[in-house]
């Protein structure tokens, strides 16, 4: 999966509202969207769609055949801390996402954007037997979210598309080498957002 087209909308659309831009707009239908919208994975070009309610329901496969847009679920779920050493994390903030073939592949934003790489398949299996909620990671779709900066323990699993917000806030606030001094508390932010939302 590649978050590049969803971070390069979000971003898109974040400048387009702080400066009074074009109304956002369904990407499969172009009706008006809501503030709060539905998004469709495309599995053709790995990306997140925005969606209006009519194609969210027209559109989605939501994993029962082989279509092209998958509807990203809506769920987030604060996760016990896991052990996330034996993935290979080399930072503290991370997503892992899993693949409909069974490979898992790590993301960790920076101010480049989402660095990525795929996870050792063994040590993905020994992370979910000692958290088995991870077994019920949709593919594609959802993603273990890891923040042990700082000495944190966020462990969530979250929709996609908040994992790329996510990347894009990281991008947007880093300064200097060290991220600044905005970075950290948005993504603080960010996490306490999580808990806040249905």
């Amino acid at each position: 999966m590649t978050a590049g087209g969803a971070l390069a909308a979000l971003i898109r659309s974040s400048a387009d509202r702080r400066a009074g831009g074009p109304e956002e707009r369904c990407e499969l239908c172009a009706a008006p969207l809501a503030g709060d919208h539905r998004h469709l994975y495309d599995t053709g070009r790995e990306e997140a769609l925005c969606a209006c309610p009519a194609c969210s329901v027209l559109f989605a496969d939501n994993g029962a055949g082989d279509g092209q847009y998958r509807l990203i679920p809506q769920r987030r779920r604060r996760l016990p801390p896991v052990e996330t050493g034996p993935l290979g994390v080399p930072v503290g903030l991370a997503f892992f996402v899993p693949e409909a073939d069974g490979t898992v592949i790590a993301h960790y934003p920076s101010p480049a954007g989402a660095t990525r790489w795929e996870v050792d398949a063994s040590a993905w299996r020994e992370t979910v037997s000692r958290c088995p909620d991870l077994g019920g990671v949709v593919p594609e779709v959802e993603a273990l979210l890891v923040n042990t900066a700082r000495g944190l323990r966020h462990h969530w699993i979250v929709p996609v598309d908040d994992c790329f917000r996510l990347v894009a806030l990281v991008r947007r606030e880093w300064r200097g080498l060290s991220g600044g001094g905005r970075v950290w508390p948005a993504v603080d932010a960010f996490f306490a957002g999580l808990a806040e939302r249905p």
